[in-house]
């Protein structure tokens, strides 16, 4: 037996993730926050398709303790789910749901959200809301490391999943909305080092610091959502956060550079390949932090290696990935109140009356945006991208207080009335929509998607249901009421040859696959007269 054990942890042992298993994207296991670094959300998992998908059921439901608004995107890797719960681990058992092991932070105080963890070699990581990458054995739990990487009493706080290429651990800042200067940085996978950092609010001198008044070391540009990855360029993607104040621009005149943006760096450096910025001196809270995805693709005629791009402000983005070149922009929503479209250059075309007062302006889309951090799904087998929008409006206001640093001060404030939520079908050669699903409920839903070969579309409504939806047309196959908020983008996976689809709800996860009827008994057949 003691033999038989121990040839068991060696051969576990000696199953490590590498660099390739990343790049290669989902399969039996999901192994990044978006399943590949592309950021498609898609996998070539078949065995839920759009003829199976009326016989899925539950088969297991881990609740995790203590939890209230999970919006983590599991892991899985050889038959071990990993989901995070604010400064928290959890390792279940995939098929089963049975706890393998967990780990609690015993330092960090205050627990705000965290969205997901990352894998590599034998270890699992994960950051803490008091700014520590945490290191663990994945088939133990034992912490290896713990670095600190940056200080929470400087605004600065941790809420995004890590990405992991090459033995880096990428990740970025949140706090941006009290008052801080956001940054994405580079750690060691091995000792948790930092290998460099990329602040994306300049700092005097500095090009770009023109765009800013006196507010630099202040000025947000939080980078809190992960980021995609083209290993053929080495190059990063990552998206970046409001300005600060948000909602008072008159202390801050400028483009305020590079807020609201998407920032293109080299993996080994850091270095700015390019930027591109969608909503210069945002005024609307209006941050970057939507999913850039990586796609080649024909626009206007020609082939292009694209990064798409929708945007909280209203348009769906295409830019060349190489140099940062503005392709195209298309209304991503109905009613866009604030700019009239997109010039050739890329910059908003602005409308009057936009801007927040004192008194109030009505602008559309709201302060939650047009869209979000919300998971999308680019299905190469249909050939679109899918997006989950939000049609509302809200008044914005300004104050006239005098900013104070990590305060939690905004300049103003902003409101939000009715509201639907569409999942929508676009098709990225175009910008053009192809199908759209209304979603019932009120307008507050933060789920992604995930999008499979076997033409099946998974995502959740308001009303805490988890649906599936024919990829090719948007036609309802099945859905199932989980009872409760759905914040997280589901996952597919398999184990054994038996697919699998997981989703966080706000204090559990679910785990669905097809119904297998025991042995020797018939599935009931039902008659209705």
């Amino acid at each position: 037996m003691k033999l038989l054990l121990s040839l068991f942890l060696t051969l576990a042992a000696s199953a490590q993730v590498r660099h390739e298993d990343v790049a290669k994207g989902p399969g039996t296991d999901w192994l990044t926050y978006a399943g590949s670094y592309n950021g498609w959300r898609y996998s070539p998992l078949s065995q839920i398709n759009a003829a199976t998908a009326k016989n899925i059921v539950p088969k297991w439901v881990y609740h995790v303790p203590g939890a209230r608004g999970l919006r983590s995107s599991p892991l899985v890797y050889q038959g071990v789910l990993y989901i995070t719960s604010g400064n928290s681990i959890h390792a279940v058992d995939a098929r089963s749901g049975r706890l393998v092991w967990q780990y609690a932070d015993p330092r960090a105080k205050e627990a705000g959200p965290n969205r997901g963890a990352a894998i590599w070699a034998d270890k699992v990581y994960f950051t803490t809301s008091d700014n520590y990458l945490t290191a663990l054995n994945r088939h133990t739990g034992a912490v290896i490391f713990s670095k600190k990487f940056a200080d929470v009493e400087k605004g600065t706080t941790s809420t995004s999943a890590p990405v992991i290429a090459k033995g880096k651990v990428i990740g970025g800042s949140a706090g941006g909305d009290g008052g801080m200067r956001g940054f994405v940085m580079a750690l060691s996978a091995d000792t948790g080092a930092e290998l460099w950092k990329a602040y994306t609010v300049p700092a005097k001198g500095e090009k770009g610091a023109e765009t800013w008044g006196n507010l630099l070391e202040w000025g947000g540009g939080a980078a809190w959502l992960s980021g995609t990855y083209d290993p053929e360029l080495n190059t990063l993607f990552w998206t970046t956060g409001n300005p600060w104040p948000d909602y008072n621009g008159s202390v801050r005149m400028g483009d305020n550079l590079y807020t609201c943006s998407l920032l293109a760096l080299d993996l080994d450096t850091g270095k700015m390949k390019w930027y591109f910025q969608f909503t210069p001196h945002d005024t609307h809270d209006w941050d970057a932090q939507s999913w850039p995805i990586l796609v080649d693709t024909e626009i206007n005629g020609r082939p292009r290696k694209a990064v798409l791009h929708a945007n909280r402000n209203g348009f769906f983005y295409a830019l060349d990935r190489v140099t940062g070149e503005f392709l195209r922009a298309t209304q991503l929503i109905d009613k866009i109140t604030w700019a009239k479209g997109i010039d050739d250059k890329g910059r908003p075309l602005m409308l009057p009356n936009s801007e927040p007062t004192p008194q109030g302006n009505w602008v559309c889309p709201s302060v939650k945006g047009a869209t979000n951090w919300m998971g999308q799904s680019y299905n190469p087998g249909t050939g679109l991208l899918y997006v989950l929008t939000l049609e509302q409006c809200g008044m914005y206001y300004r104050s006239s207080q005098e900013p104070q640093p990590m305060k939690n001060f905004s300049g103003g404030g902003a409101t939000e009335e009715g509201g639907q939520v569409i999942l929508r079908a676009l098709d990225p050669k175009t910008g053009k929509r192809v199908w759209e699903y209304p979603m019932t409920g009120l307008g507050r839903m933060w789920t992604g998607t995930v999008s499979t070969a076997g033409n099946v579309l998974f995502s959740g409504d308001d009303d805490g249901h988890f649906v599936a939806l024919d990829a090719k047309t948007g036609k309802n196959l099945w859905h199932f009421n989980i009872g409760e908020t759905l914040g997280a983008s589901p996952i597919t996976y398999s184990v054994d040859g038996k697919q699998y689809v997981a989703i966080a709800s706000a204090s559990a996860v679910y785990s669905f696959g097809l119904f297998e009827p025991a042995v020797g008994v018939e599935a009931p057949v039902i008659q209705i007269k």
